[in-house]
């Protein structure tokens, strides 16, 4: 057998997929390295999405078009929201390959969406490092709540979003947050 020709596992994942306009749920084909794996593969700058049904970000609720196949391309996906974290792929991967991490509640902005989770990241929390270093362009945040700035109706609660550090404008930590005099 070559390498060409070797065997692969497939599997579909329901996820949701928020772009700049569009709102999109349907099912990721991922291979054993799980959503992580498939968005942040310098390889291929496309994905496809299977019984894909799509909502305006301004109507969430509305179903726009459905489609059994859509293809998009992974730089301008904002985000894509999985119902479990073991969609995200497996722990080495999802985590960078560390076993001890320091968990740091954040915010996250981009221009659309406001995502507010945890992030395990190992040792200090470093927003430079984090933003220009590495393969990844999607980062992991996870118990997060993705909500749109300009539509705050559409709320996506899940246990893991997949972020495209591209996107990010601003990221905060909670436990920095300043408390308001009385």
């Amino acid at each position: 057998m070559t390498l060409d020709s070797s065997p692969r596992t497939y599997r579909f994942l329901q996820s949701d997929i928020l772009t700049a306009g569009y709102r999109i749920v349907g099912k990721i084909t991922v291979a054993s390295n799980g959503a992580m794996g498939m968005l942040n593969d310098p390889t291929k700058s496309s994905m496809e999405v299977n019984d894909a049904k799509l909502a305006r970000l301004h109507m969430p609720t509305k179903l726009v078009d459905h489609f059994e196949l859509v293809r998009m391309m992974k730089p301008h996906v904002h985000a894509v929201c999985m119902p479990r974290r073991e969609d995200l792929g497996p722990q080495a991967i999802v985590r960078g390959g560390y076993t001890n991490v320091v968990e740091y509640p954040v915010r996250v902005t981009t221009p659309s969406f406001e995502i507010e989770g945890s992030m395990e990241l190992p040792g200090r929390f470093d927003f430079t490092t984090l933003m220009t270093e590495g393969t990844r362009e999607f980062i992991p945040v996870f118990n997060a709540t993705l909500t749109a700035i300009l539509i705050p109706s559409l709320r996506v609660e899940s246990a893991g979003v997949l972020v495209n550090r591209r996107h990010i404008d601003m990221m905060a930590l909670l436990n920095q947050r300043v408390r308001a005099e009385k």
